[in-house]
């Protein structure tokens, strides 16, 4: 592969000036003339990566797994792809390729009862303290029955899986060496989206590969338990769990994952942030796991048109609760379906992705202040946060039904009271069950046998409570109304035609 080395252009420049020389670069005037002085130049070269590399490529390493399997078969024989290798099954498995997973005893071949070990994967990680604490994904070391550590001067380790947590893709993994090189920890909150950033790693089991590009983008949100960093720095299979490392040469993330339609790499990669990396690993080294806050909610989006009609502005932000498990923490705050979680701890709300991650982030036992929006008002309440069982998915989830409608001139309900039995299996005091939807109202998603808790931003506890809401609502404008089926409720918009 062919080497090339940029120098930074200001050195090009300065070099013709001492020369007397006028230069220009991609049509950039002098550095030195007026106009240049006026409209000053704001990138001026390409960065020199090799010092970063003499500086941290000590700390990289490269990790291999090994996996039990029948002494008849390959561990790697997939239908249509058998004896596939390590690295393309890799790359197939973490990257998008469909190659099922299949249990060993229902792979093609012969099958035998002895057990043996092979190659199962590759991947890279990098030295956290001199003792031998290594940082890698989960995925690299999932199902492992060894993981082998080989360093940059070709040593050559077993390494013993200190911790594993899968919702965060960290792993440690730990070799008995003493005077290792460590990285040096970035702070990930001054890292800047255009940043110069390098990773090292080993893609296809090419050791010591160095890629570099920029940061895209921060906080991207794709549907996993964390805000990824998004870069354009070459990532492939084997890269995963090496470090993304700034040009002050510390570590701000662990290369994880690729966006990519083929398998391959197409310009996006993500990183996982270091400090909640960081905050993962102290617990797996302290613990072997990781403990997670949850207070038994089941969540939504909040657009821009369920806001406004709320009454909470224009700025679609907050989490709209849809469901409260019985006994849970939300439960006994307080919280209630339809209510609008603001702030959790005194942080904004923003997203509705962003409370899973501040509760799960949250020392379970404690006390957390919840801000919430409810018939046109906030309420602040105490809730302890619990503790999320070791083999639960994660509680909250984003989910979006805003509700739809066509143009109508009226909404199309009828209502009848709740009975008191009705009221006690459903746990509510109020409401009124719809006897028949149809019109804007069935468009906007209600059927017979809802239950309307609150409509136009107002509580409804009778049929007679729902006639007076409903006379006061300006019925040019869409009309909110919040509806409970079975043990879920949400906010569906009837539109009136305009």
């Amino acid at each position: 592969m062919r080497s090339w080395h940029f120098k930074p252009l200001h050195a090009a420049v300065l070099s013709a000036a001492l020369l007397g020389g006028a230069v220009t670069v991609g049509g950039h005037v002098p550095l030195g003339s007026a106009q240049a002085q006026s409209n000053p130049v704001l990138v001026q070269g390409l960065p020199d990566f090799s010092p970063l590399v003499d500086a941290v490529g000590p700390s990289v390493v490269n990790i291999r797994t090994m996996e039990k399997v029948s002494s008849s078969g390959t561990g790697a024989d997939f239908p249509g792809f058998p004896g596939m290798d390590p690295d393309m099954l890799e790359f197939f498995r973490r990257f998008g390729l469909p190659v099922p997973n299949m249990p060993r005893q229902q792979r093609p071949g012969p099958q035998g009862d002895e057990e043996e070990d092979q190659p199962s994967g590759v991947g890279s990680g990098f030295i956290l303290s001199s003792d031998g604490f290594i940082m890698t994904n989960a995925h690299v070391v999932d199902g492992a029955s060894e993981v082998i550590v080989t360093l940059p001067d070709k040593r050559e380790f077993k390494a013993k899986i200190i911790g594993a947590d899968k919702r965060t893709d960290v792993a440690v993994v730990k070799i008995d060496a003493k005077g290792l090189p460590a990285v040096k920890i970035g702070d990930v909150n001054r890292l800047k989206v255009g940043e110069w950033v390098m990773a090292i790693g080993s893609p296809f089991g090419l050791e010591n590969t160095v890629t570099a590009g920029i940061v895209s983008a921060k906080q991207r949100d794709t549907g996993d338990y964390l805000p990824f960093i998004q870069t354009d720095v070459a990532i492939n299979p084997g890269n995963s769990g090496g470090p993304l490392i700034n040009m002050r040469g510390e570590v701000v993330g662990i290369n994880s994952q690729i966006y990519s339609r083929s398998g391959g790499f197409m310009g996006i990669s993500f990183a996982i942030p270091m400090d909640e990396a960081i905050r993962v690993s102290d617990q797996l080294r302290a613990t072997g796991k990781v403990s997670r806050g949850r207070i038994g909610v089941q969540i939504g989006p909040v657009n821009k048109e369920i806001a406004e009609s709320l009454g909470l502005g224009s700025k679609a932000a907050g989490a709209v609760v849809s469901a409260v498990e019985p006994d849970s923490p939300a439960a006994k705050a307080g919280i209630q379906p339809g209510d609008v979680i603001t702030q959790f701890n005194g942080t904004k709300i923003d997203k509705v992705s962003d409370l899973p991650r501040l509760v799960g982030n949250t020392k379970p036992g404690s006390k957390a202040a919840i801000t919430v929006f409810r018939r046109g008002k906030e309420q602040q309440l105490s809730i302890t946060v619990a503790d999320v069982p070791a083999d639960e998915t994660q509680i909250a989830q984003a989910q979006a039904d805003s509700g739809a409608a066509a143009n109508a001139q009226t909404l199309g309900l009828r209502v009848t009271e709740l009975t008191a039995a009705q009221k006690k299996s459903l746990g509510i005091s109020g409401g009124v069950r719809v006897a028949e939807a149809t019109g804007p109202a069935a468009r906007a998603g209600m059927r017979e046998g809802d239950v309307i808790l609150a409509i136009a931003n107002t509580e409804v506890a009778s049929v007679k409570d729902f006639e007076a809401a409903l006379a006061k609502a300006d019925q040019r404008k869409p009309v909110n109304v919040l509806v409970r089926r079975d043990e879920w409720a949400q906010y569906l918009l009837i539109r009136p035609q305009k």
